[in-house]
């Protein structure tokens, strides 16, 4: 595969039913649903032919599906248990080469984060990059890139319920199998215990107070805008300080 030329899509991963704050991925954000901020930010990746929504066949999610037709965004409906084929079975329907997996509860995306993890992946022969291997980022600016065929592989390997909840899980856990990259944090950006995604209530007014300072200046702020924000404003940072990160494993 001619990783240059290769599809390349980003995989969304969305449903109303999350655990800890339903119906999370449509809170609005500066006048539109979260997810659709998260799409917007996306879609600014110069690498991405597509950014693919894949949310579950739930009737809960007919929503979400009824806002994508709305929004003009590319969906797709698979199983809510199984998240590792609902995100197969979209690469193939939208015929991605390439998965960009992202997941619906970081609308402060970095699209300048996909492209670095994009340039890597495309000049080299590894199985997986990301910038989650070693944590060094904030919650919420995470990014995993991978072919569709590895997750094929993947699909046929394991059964094991995390792996399937969990897409990319299998992969970095297996070094021995498959060649793994990761991204590290640039000084200004190193924020490991810092929450930037949206799991609990504190977590949407953190982001919220982030979107209502920085997108009405500047619609296209990145991820130094985000740290020097709060920076300036610990009393934001703090607000969701103690929330614990629910484990993979």
């Amino acid at each position: 595969m001619d990783r240059n030329k290769a599809r390349k899509i980003a995989t969304i991963e969305a449903r109303m039913t999350s655990s800890r704050l339903p119906g999370k991925i449509m809170l609005p954000l500066c006048g539109k649903p979260l997810l659709e901020r998260l799409v917007e930010r996306a879609r600014q990746s110069r690498w991405l032919d597509d950014v693919v929504v894949a949310t579950t066949t739930n009737p809960a999610d007919d929503a979400v599906e009824q806002w994508a037709r709305k929004a003009g965004v590319s969906i797709f409906r698979g199983s809510e248990e199984d998240v590792l084929l609902r995100v197969l079975e979209a690469a193939k329907a939208f015929r991605a080469d390439v998965i960009v997996e992202l997941t619906g509860d970081c609308p402060l995306l970095d699209p300048a984060i996909i492209d670095q993890l994009m340039d890597i992946y495309v000049s080299s022969d590894y199985d997986y990059v990301s910038n989650v291997l070693e944590r060094t980022y904030p919650r919420g600016l995470d990014t995993q890139v991978f072919s569709t065929a590895v997750l094929t592989q993947v699909d046929k390997i394991t059964r094991d319920p995390a792996d399937r909840e969990n897409v990319s899980l299998y992969i970095y856990e297996h070094p021995e199998r498959y060649k793994l990259s990761g991204l590290k944090a640039p000084a200004e950006l190193y924020g490991p215990n810092i929450r930037i995604c949206v799991d609990r209530p504190e977590d949407y007014t953190v982001v919220k107070r982030i979107y209502g300072a920085l997108y009405p200046k500047k619609p296209g702020f990145d991820s130094y805008d985000i740290m020097r924000f709060l920076k300036e404003n610990p009393d934001v940072a703090r607000m969701n300080a103690h929330v614990a990160q629910k484990a993979v494993r």
